[in-house]
């Protein structure tokens, strides 16, 4: 990929939602691990935060957006 390629996908809301609920699965991922007393992977962190928490995440972002 060239460097222009490359600025405009880092400059894509697309890219900027990634890393944003990338962020924030991380989060919960820390959050959770230090409720359980380990870590419990990225995989468990990522399907939980999905199930239980995704919806409600991006609703809030869509809202706070206007």
């Amino acid at each position: 990929m060239n460097e222009a390629d490359s600025n405009l996908m880092k400059s894509s809301r697309l890219y900027q939602r990634f890393l944003a609920e990338k962020e924030e699965i991380l989060r919960h991922k820390w959050f959770e691990s230090e409720k359980a007393g380990h870590d419990i992977g990225f995989e468990k962190a990522l399907l939980d935060w999905i199930v239980n928490h995704r919806a409600k995440w991006r609703a809030a972002k869509q809202g706070g957006a206007s």
